[in-house]
């Protein structure tokens, strides 16, 4: 199964055709993003989600995230979920780890091609990356974050990074009249995992963890889009308790060519 959500959406340029001046598809990733200005509460409760079935849950953990009081301040909270032998985390800001996220997404979404896809692919991972280093540096930190899942293991050696997604504060109209009593959204976006490690519930916990971070930043609604012929995705989104409230419509997907998005959306439980 091939989790598809909208990634390409999230580069820089999708919805300004135009770069900013100071891009650079080639950045250089080693200086840190910003301080981490506005802390997380520790004493927030952590609130369970009914996305997952009861006896899911007793395999899925939800540890209270800590932060690190590191030198540069970055805020990074600890194992936000673990489960099914995964944990997840948020990404460190750190030149291999980021080459690591970026390479796992350009795996998952990138479209071979018949000739030069080696080199087509490098170029891919290279924008995955340039999309990713501008995020980082354009979003406040409690209103982004790249979340990895990991083997779990005490052994730091032994751990490898297996899967990604994207967490996102949106505010789109179109988007906000399905939601009740709600100004923003937690958008879920970039989901990938890599071939060797998919139906092993990698995709699930990774799911988990965008619920804990929602409601670490108190955020009612989680929303993603998935492609409507996706079946593999749609019952992925669906066990984990997304509903479907809209579609893309007839005259910009099946006149034009274009597969048809669905909409689907989450209300967290924040009792």
């Amino acid at each position: 199964m091939a989790i598809s959500m909208e990634f390409l959406s999230q580069f820089p340029w999708s919805n300004n055709p135009t770069p900013p001046p100071t891009f650079n598809l080639f950045l250089s990733i080693t200086n840190p993003r910003f301080l981490f200005l506005n802390k997380v509460n520790k004493s927030q409760p952590l609130c369970h989600c009914s996305s997952i079935s009861s006896s899911h849950q007793q395999q899925l953990q939800e540890p209270m995230a800590q932060e690190d009081d590191d030198d540069e301040g970055e805020g990074q909270f600890g194992n936000l979920v673990e489960g099914y032998g995964w944990q997840v985390r948020k990404m460190v800001e750190k030149d291999d780890e980021m080459r690591s996220v970026a390479n796992i997404q350009a795996q998952a979404f990138h479209q071979p091609l018949f000739l030069f896809n080696d080199v087509f692919f490098q170029f891919f991972q290279a924008e995955v990356l340039a999309g990713l280093l501008y995020r980082l540096r354009n979003s406040p930190p409690d209103r982004y974050a790249c979340l990895v899942a990991e083997t779990s293991t005490i052994d730091d050696q032994k751990k490898q990074l297996v899967g990604v997604v994207d967490v996102t504060v949106f505010r789109d109209e179109s988007v906000l009249k399905h939601l009740s009593e709600a100004n923003e959204y937690l958008y879920v976006s970039g989901i990938a995992v890599l071939h060797d490690f998919r139906r092993k519930k990698v995709a699930s916990v990774l799911l988990k963890a965008c619920e804990t971070l929602a409601l670490l930043w108190g955020y009612k609604y989680l929303v993603l889009r998935a492609y409507e012929d996706d079946l593999g995705a749609r019952k992925l989104y669906t066990n984990a308790g997304y509903t479907i409230v809209s579609g893309d419509p007839v005259w910009t997907t099946s006149w034009i060519g274009r597969r048809r998005r669905i909409l689907m959306l989450k209300q967290c439980d924040m009792t």
